[in-house]
């Protein structure tokens, strides 16, 4: 069975809560009205999601500015989200997703990382659940148009978050995206695929991996 309506909103308002450093922006926060935008496009996602019923976790590092940051839903640039993906019914302005206005992110509009993720899945036909391990911004200090790697203490959190995520969904392959990932979810004890990050010139491998990861089904 797929997690309740009721049960996604209460895993969301839990992310609006979360306390964090200055170097963390927390995309769900209470308080703007931007990240009540973000919080209804995520709510969106994972309610839309309960119809695919995946049996894959897709499991990033951490939200960049460029994607999730911006507009709430894990590894989405802001051209998928108002877009859409016609070909996997999901996303788009006409399914309810919303922009932001948030000051100085006017000119961002894609993400490399989105893009190539996001037409993987496109081509297989494939919509595995995708989360992060820690699920809010991690920037360097006074740079909110920047990212960084999450430190320790983060994916600790992060891991409550991706631990109640695997209690709502019934999954069966967890496919880590890179070290951070990896780490993290063997450090859980969750068995996990390894799969090579798109960004940096690891477009090809993390392509190539993903499409035998999934032909096992999503």
């Amino acid at each position: 069975m797929p997690p309740a309506f009721e049960d996604i909103d209460a895993f969301i308002y839990d992310l609006s809560q979360a306390q964090l450093s200055a170097e963390v922006f927390n995309e769900y926060a209470p308080g703007d009205q931007n990240n009540a935008i973000r919080r209804a496009n995520l709510r969106l996602y994972l309610r839309a999601m309960t119809a695919w019923a995946p049996r894959t976790l897709l499991v990033m590092e951490a939200p960049g500015y460029r994607g999730c940051r911006l507009t709430g839903v894990p590894v989405t640039s802001r051209k998928v989200l108002l877009e859409g993906l016609p070909a996997l019914r999901l996303f788009g302005v006409d399914a309810g997703y919303r922009d932001v206005d948030d000051v100085g992110f006017e000119r961002v509009y894609g993400e490399q990382s989105a893009t190539i993720v996001w037409e993987t899945l496109t081509r297989l036909q494939a919509l595995p659940l995708i989360w992060n391990t820690f699920p809010f911004h991690p920037h360097q200090a006074g740079r909110p148009l920047s990212n960084r790697r999450p430190r320790k203490a983060e994916t600790e959190l992060g891991a409550a978050f991706l631990l109640r995520l695997l209690e709502l969904w019934r999954i069966q392959q967890v496919i880590a995206v890179g070290n951070v990932a990896y780490d993290t979810l063997g450090e859980l004890g969750i068995k996990r695929n390894k799969l090579r990050h798109p960004a940096h010139g690891g477009k090809n491998d993390f392509v190539a991996g993903l499409s035998a990861l999934l032909s096992v089904g999503v």
